[in-house]
């Protein structure tokens, strides 16, 4: 068992390269589709342009697709049996080879005394969240969120008097929107903007962020929010924020969208904005198959 999650290490080494340096096929191709809707010879255009550029040298090179590579958000799905802190252990030492490598830049700082740990281990980081499930099968996912798009989440309490917001679908494509309209194209738009409702505030929040793993055009399965996921796509790339807020028609990519239950008295939104750099991938074992996607 010791050298089986001594082998995880190395995967996980390789499930963060391919997150930090290649962008997914489909969320490439949502850029380039961008790219065609925008005017010739735009702002827009020429940003879009740029990005598509650095994803291709990225690939290319195994170099990060950003120079901020992101906090680490790790979720991990094991079956019964598992120790949960050997795969802690084997997920470190993963995170500092891939540090020493430079797929990581070095995030992790200590709040009180700033000091850097240069590997990416220090308390809380990586993040890392267990979910022990029937399957025999092992999932890892590794979501990567830059510093800028982080600090463009957003959580809402409704109703929102200011915003005129009430606890409806209507109120919460208002509070979506000014979200958008907020961020102004930092966090480097365009972006992704995974949404959730209800629930406390911390699983309001932690639901948000995990809609972020979804494929490009997955509809929620809720007709009512996959209706909603649309327009308020609609709403953001109307809003002529563009491409790193430059001006245009693209803003968002994309729009996901997910409920919960909640206590009588609350109405939380949560918004977690991830940026055109869209880092996320996912690794499966199968018995002595690995599979990353």
């Amino acid at each position: 068992m010791a050298n089986d999650y001594k082998d995880l290490s190395g995967r996980v080494e390789e499930l963060i390269r391919l997150s930090s340096t290649d962008l997914s096929v489909s969320w490439e191709g949502a850029i380039r589709n961008a790219l065609n809707n925008e005017s010739v010879g735009s702002s827009a255009q020429i940003a879009l342009t740029a990005i598509l550029e650095n994803i291709g040298l990225a690939r290319q090179n195994s170099y990060p697709i950003c120079q901020d590579t992101g906090f680490l958000n790790i979720y991990v799905d094991y079956p019964a049996g598992g120790r949960e802190s050997d795969y802690t252990e084997a997920i470190k030492e993963g995170v500092r080879q891939a540090t020493a490598k430079q797929y990581l830049r070095p995030n992790a700082v200590n709040s009180l005394t700033g000091k850097n740990s240069e590997n990416n281990i220090g308390l809380g980081a990586p993040n890392i969240t267990f979910h022990q499930w029937d399957s025999p099968d092992t999932r890892i996912r590794i979501l990567q969120k830059g510093g800028g798009c982080e600090n463009c989440s957003a959580q809402y309490r409704l109703p929102d008097t200011l915003l005129g917001a009430g606890r409806d679908l209507k109120g919460i494509r208002k509070v979506v929107i000014d979200a958008a309209l907020k961020a102004q194209g930092q966090g480097c738009a365009p972006g992704v903007f995974g949404v959730a409702v209800g629930g406390d505030r911390a699983s309001c929040a932690k639901l948000a962020k995990e809609q972020l793993f979804r494929k490009f055009a997955e509809r929620s399965q809720n007709p009512e929010l996959a209706k909603l996921e649309v327009q308020l796509l609609d709403d953001i790339n109307s809003l002529g924020i563009g491409p790193m807020g430059f001006g245009g028609k693209t803003t968002a990519l994309e729009v996901f969208t997910t409920v919960q239950d909640r206590h009588p008295a609350t109405f939380y939104v949560s918004v977690a904005y991830g940026c055109w750099a869209y880092r996320n991938r996912s690794l499966t074992i199968k018995g002595e198959e690995v599979i990353y996607e």
